[in-house]
């Protein structure tokens, strides 16, 4: 029997994975595991997202990162120094799937476009696999990735870590119970002042260090922050999206990049609901927000927290009963009171202080849970086709400044 197979058939399967999202927020005191205990880890990608969930996966007391592989040499002794060990690095994913028998998992952290590449042949060596979101770069790759989960039955988990927010999920769980009416809209924004440029030590790395900025590695202001927004739209709706429209450009940075500094995209679903989801790198305000409306109120929807608020009885007419018993003539609009935004906290979400915790934390926890008791991840592979999905798709609409027929595109995966 394999190691990664003896961990899981020697792991007791209490409790459920979403249990376990709340539960493993208090588990941050540092134990060394024993052998059997032990969920080895491997990294694809050891670049500043891998090397951040490597210091998440570490405060679980049973993970050790026992292999490290990327393309750039410096970056085998910064990891080294999260290990706390001499970890062994390969310049090749290939030669430490290969050599590193002792792996029961692994994070892939690599750019966009090796997503499918570096997913998928993991799943076909028999491990668990932890990916990055986008979880793939086009639609292919996102199929390719799904069926490589169902083959090798290993436990898939996406990097959509608000599926673990617990102030999301109560605020979904509340949506879903009619709390604010049939949900109509939702509105995305992601805003920063902030370039997306990193510093480059020498020229040649440039491409290796920003790849972000270019086309033939990256998704994007979409992949890389609207995936997020999109998966709370379908898990809103509960469904994905049927259509989608876009635009953007680069309004902000002519600094040689390729991908766009601003991109807006409206989605459609097919209950008749809408996403509209907005980012820019040049202007902060707003930030990031979720906004929820449905027809009896709306949910907002923060990085830290989130607020109810409640509609006013709606008026039968907007013209009011006296004038239209006098037969009063008035134009479109009568007035313009009750028009301004809501003003103050709305009803905030109350979550208990020992529920609470940072999402990344509790997903990269809850996946080795996951792993440990052979339970379905919560933002599992379905989870990251739709996001994925809807993002490659969107990006083609956002270039082409035009409608996408998303159906047309779809071998569906469920």
């Amino acid at each position: 029997m394999k190691r990664r197979e003896f961990v899981a058939a020697s792991a007791t399967a209490a409790g459920a994975s979403l249990l376990g999202v709340n539960a493993t927020a208090e588990t941050l005191v540092r134990r060394r595991a024993a052998p059997v205990e032990q969920i080895n880890v491997g990294v694809i990608g050891a670049g500043s997202r891998g090397k951040y969930m490597m210091r998440l996966f570490l405060r679980k007391p049973e993970v050790r990162i026992t292999a490290l592989c990327d393309v750039y040499e410096p970056r085998f002794a910064e990891a080294r120094e999260i290990t706390g060990e001499d970890t062994p690095g390969y310049s090749d994913y290939r030669q430490m799937l290969d050599s590193a028998s002792d792996l029961d998992a692994v994070i892939v952290a690599s750019p966009l476009s090796f997503h499918g590449e570096h997913m998928v042949a993991s799943l076909q060596s028999g491990l668990h696999v932890y990916g990055e979101k986008a979880m793939g770069f086009t639609v292919d790759d996102c199929n390719a990735i799904v069926s490589a989960v169902q083959e090798s039955g290993c436990r898939f988990q996406t990097g959509l870590q608000y599926r673990y927010a617990p102030w999301y999920r109560e605020a979904i769980d509340r949506i879903r119970n009619g709390e604010i009416g049939r949900v109509t809209h939702v509105y995305g924004y992601w805003h920063r002042n902030y370039n997306w440029r990193r510093p480059v030590p020498d020229p040649s790395l440039e491409r290796l260090i920003n790849w972000r900025l270019y086309k033939e590695f990256s998704g994007g202001l979409l992949a890389e922050l609207g995936s997020h927004q999109i998966d709370v739209a379908n898990w809103i709706f509960d469904e994905m999206p049927t259509s989608v429209i876009g635009s953007g450009g680069i309004t902000f940075y002519n600094d040689g990049r390729e991908t766009f500094d601003n991109v807006q995209a409206v989605f459609t679903y097919p209950s008749g609901g809408t996403h509209v989801f907005s980012s820019i790198i040049g202007n902060h305000n707003v930030g990031y927000q979720v906004n929820i409306y449905g027809t009896g109120g709306s949910v907002k929807l923060t990085l830290e927290d989130g607020a109810f608020y409640y509609e006013p009885a709606r008026a039968n007419s907007a013209v009011p009963q006296e004038l239209i018993e006098r037969g009063v003539n008035t134009s479109a609009t009568l007035s313009t009171r009750g028009d301004m935004p809501y003003r103050g906290p709305g009803l905030p979400i109350d979550i208990p202080e020992n529920e609470a915790g940072n999402p990344n934390f509790l997903g990269a926890a809850s996946f080795i849970d996951s792993v440990r008791n052979d339970t379905r991840p919560v933002a599992d592979e379905q989870v990251g086709w739709k996001s994925a999905v809807a993002v490659a798709l969107g990006n083609a609409a956002i270039r082409g400044k035009h409608y996408v027929d998303i159906a047309d595109h779809l071998e569906t995966k469920e």
